[in-house]
């Protein structure tokens, strides 16, 4: 017998297998440099920067196998975008498309395709979509509360969600996003409010939020964006971080500040999320990170 499938239904599937966590600042010092994160969870040491050294962009997957590190800030800020191949290596800068600024937040959506948005000159809610061929379209006019340093992730397996931030009062309200890239209204927040945080996907349909602001608390994103209580905080406090999906179905949360860190965090296909691993590669926050191959 052949399995019946609902009409209209997903199947879910492994999520890549690699990770890579980019550019940042600390003391000061603005990087371009990456760290690529194997589908063991371990990370490797720097990778030299390529493209414009800056803080406060964002990244997200794209094309099914790739990634996009995009708008940031070099102390003015920006809308450049710098693609990542499907083996991890990260592209010279493309002209930036869309309104400049830093503290935004990506994910993807639609199994190939992916959204930046939200973002600071001064809090915004615009968004900007990705194809799957990585190209970043212009701006589309922001749906739900202006903020910036929120995180998102992707959840349902081709689905995504902006949570949290700063409007400029932390909050912990939450955007869904369609299938088609579409942003959803506010959703009343969940959890402590901060901004800071950082988000990925693991178990191959879910999410999580994790610290932010000082805090080591993680939030919990259902198969269908329904985000959990407090979760209470394993390893360091900290804000100014990044995360991403790697091994298929986990994820990691790296860096941030603070005081410049660079120990990391793996979350289990379950999303548990485990004590501190020893840092590797230069201190910084302010980064961004997604998935590969």
């Amino acid at each position: 017998m052949f399995p019946i499938i609902p009409a209209n239904s997903v199947a879910e599937e492994a999520g890549n297998s690699e990770g890579i966590f980019g550019f940042g600042s600390y003391g000061g010092t603005k990087y371009a440099m990456t760290n690529l994160v194997s589908n063991a969870g371990v990370v490797a040491t720097d990778t030299a920067g390529v493209g414009t050294a800056r803080f406060g962009p964002a990244a997200c997957e794209y094309g099914g196998d790739k990634g996009i590190f995009g708008f940031g800030s070099t102390g003015s800020n920006t809308a450049v975008t710098n693609l990542v191949s499907n083996a991890g290596v990260v592209a010279t800068d493309t002209a930036g498309v869309g309104t400049a600024r830093r503290y935004v937040a990506a994910c993807g959506y639609g199994e190939d395709k992916g959204i930046f948005g939200f973002g600071y000159s001064p809090a915004l809610s615009m968004t900007n979509l990705v194809s799957n061929a990585g190209v970043v379209a212009t701006d589309t006019a922001g749906v739900g509360t202006a903020r910036y340093a929120p995180a998102a992730c992707e959840y349902g397996g081709d689905k995504g969600i902006f949570g949290y931030g700063r409007t400029p009062s932390v909050t912990s309200v939450t955007n869904l996003v369609s299938n088609a890239g579409v942003v959803a209204t506010d959703t009343a927040g969940v959890g402590t409010g901060r901004n800071g945080l950082a988000a990925c996907s693991y178990g191959e349909d879910k999410g999580i939020f994790g610290y932010g602001w000082t805090t080591a608390v993680t939030n919990l994103v259902s198969n269908v964006g329904v985000v959990s209580s407090d979760v209470t905080g394993v390893g360091t406090a900290r804000g100014s971080l990044a995360a991403t999906q790697y091994g298929g179905d986990k994820g990691i949360f790296g860096y941030g500040s603070p005081g410049g860190i660079t120990m990391t965090n793996l979350v289990s296909n379950t999303g548990v999320v485990a004590t501190d691993t020893a840092g590797v590669g230069t201190m910084r926050d302010d980064l961004a990170a997604c998935s590969f191959n």
